[in-house]
């Protein structure tokens, strides 16, 4: 008897699925917000922004995990585009506060715009119910993975 586990056992788990998906559909996604001048990460940045007031480049650091020198980095691409402003806090001069501005929220438009496009390519074989389910369980996946 054969105790090890083949190809079709790996390909019948969840994560190995959403992984591999999930290369693909972040490719799809990459392919087009580069088309409009921006990476994946500016879209979550400015995603980042538009859910809450503005922000510190620490406190968005902490928020979406990453290290302050990258939100640095993609804050000055973002202002170098018109697409954020860095406003001193009047209440603590050392720290910069980020806000989205009209253009930036132009950009996250066109960037939902792009993962509409990419989403709907990616079901496209499936029926209106498979979508909304598969759209529903990954969003409770999401949000059980949370730390709270």
């Amino acid at each position: 008897m054969n105790d090890v586990k083949g190809a079709a056992a790996l390909r019948a788990t969840l994560v190995f699925n959403l992984g591999t998906l999930g290369a693909l559909a972040s490719d799809r996604f990459a392919a087009r917000v580069e088309a409009i001048g921006l990476k994946p990460k500016h879209a979550g940045l400015l995603a980042a922004l538009d859910a809450g007031s503005g922000a510190s480049q620490q406190e968005l650091a902490t928020r979406l995990g990453v290290a302050p020198s990258l939100i640095v980095a993609l804050a000055d691409q973002l202002q170098e585009l018109g697409a954020v402003e860095r406003v001193r806090d009047p209440e603590d001069r050392r720290r910069q506060v980020l806000t989205l501005t009209t253009e930036g929220r132009l950009l996250l438009a066109r960037c939902a715009e792009a993962a509409e496009e990419a989403d709907a390519e990616l079901t496209a074989g499936l029926s209106d119910a498979q979508r909304t389910a598969l759209t529903r369980g990954l969003s409770a996946l999401g949000e059980q993975q949370v730390p709270r």
